[in-house]
């Protein structure tokens, strides 16, 4: 959204989710992606891995950022994109190819990457994060009788970048981020233990901090 608010083009393709649905989710939360689309700003096309090749996926995508001079590429996600090369090797191989071409057209290139399971021990399909510049893992976890998500940056190739574990919660008001996660050891492992009762959770929709 912030690319379009300074006047870039986006190019977002997407294996995972109707688009119907996509839109109408985004929009509960005050993000209309199809008045975008439907106004130029974004192009977005849902892709069936079982009928593309990983050759034609990349021309696809070469030729959308050639000819809209995109500036930010979306695939969403890398386990759709795998699905249609079963081999972890190519994967990567194709990956870094494309990823190397959408840099020197100056695009900045979002990948999404689901692990296996929801908690406990989770396992990316394959790891790409040698490719990334930037990494940010988001992991559930469970505090209070709830199911919480947490956010953290692994990873920035140049700068700072914050070391602390969050929770985040996503609803109609947007995006909400608490305090720094002191309170809990093992977030990221998928195995968070309760050590101190000093970390204020996010309110849930019924106003409950979740803290005794």
């Amino acid at each position: 959204m912030a690319a379009v608010a300074r006047g870039e083009k986006v190019a977002a393709f997407i294996f995972d989710e109707e688009l119907g649905l996509l839109f109408t989710r985004l929009k509960a939360l005050g993000m209309d992606l199809e008045a975008m689309r439907n106004a130029g700003h974004i192009h977005i096309e849902q892709l069936d891995a079982a009928e593309l090749s990983p050759g034609e996926f990349a021309h696809r995508v070469r030729n959308c950022v050639d000819k809209s001079d995109a500036k930010t590429v979306i695939i969403d996600s890398i386990n759709g994109y795998q699905a249609s090369m079963p081999d972890e090797n190519s994967l990567i191989l194709h990956m870094h190819e494309l990823l190397q071409y959408l840099n020197r057209q100056g695009a900045n290139t979002f990948l999404t990457v689901a692990q296996h399971g929801l908690v406990g021990d989770m396992k990316a399909p394959v790891d790409v994060t040698y490719l990334a510049d930037t990494v940010i893992l988001l992991r559930y976890f469970e505090a209070a009788g709830k199911v919480r998500r947490a956010v953290s940056g692994i990873k920035k190739r140049t700068g700072f970048h914050e070391d602390t574990i969050r929770e985040y919660r996503i609803d109609a008001s947007g995006l909400r981020f608490g305090d720094p996660l002191v309170g809990f050891q093992g977030v990221l492992r998928g195995v968070p233990e309760f050590v101190t009762t000093s970390t204020p959770l996010l309110a849930t929709d019924g106003g409950d901090s979740g803290n005794s």
